[in-house]
């Protein structure tokens, strides 16, 4: 994977690691397209069966764990920026920058960015 100036400065927002299963599913077919790997305000690192188109731009919801008695579900819009095999055979690391997300998913996200231990 090569990453240009742009690239690097996208990635400059502190990423989060799930140690958490969380599906990310595209909201238009209502199929997973991928676990989550880290997630930061601007993007998410997601761990998929296929690749994604390149410059893609999906429509998803995942679940936070930890933001109350209840898991919270966020939507965001997400658009791909590279993948690349991973090591386990059959597995695609995807990166995605976050291109859409309204108030209060962008208030719940911050909040479990931000909380210890909790990712």
């Amino acid at each position: 994977m090569t990453e240009n100036i742009a690239s690097i400065d996208q990635r400059r927002a502190l990423r989060k690691h799930a140690n958490f299963t969380a599906v990310v599913t595209d909201v238009i077919s209502g199929q997973p397209i991928g676990h989550l790997g880290n997630l930061s305000a601007n993007g998410m690192l997601l761990i998929s069966a296929q690749p994604p188109r390149a410059e893609a731009i999906y429509q998803v919801s995942l679940s936070l764990p930890g933001l109350g008695s209840a898991p919270q579900v966020i939507e965001v819009g997400i658009q791909e920026q590279w993948h690349e095999a991973a090591a386990s055979p059959g597995q695609v690391w995807a990166g995605y920058r976050i291109v859409a997300i309204d108030d209060r998913d962008a208030a719940l996200l911050d909040a479990w960015l931000e909380q210890p231990g909790q990712g």
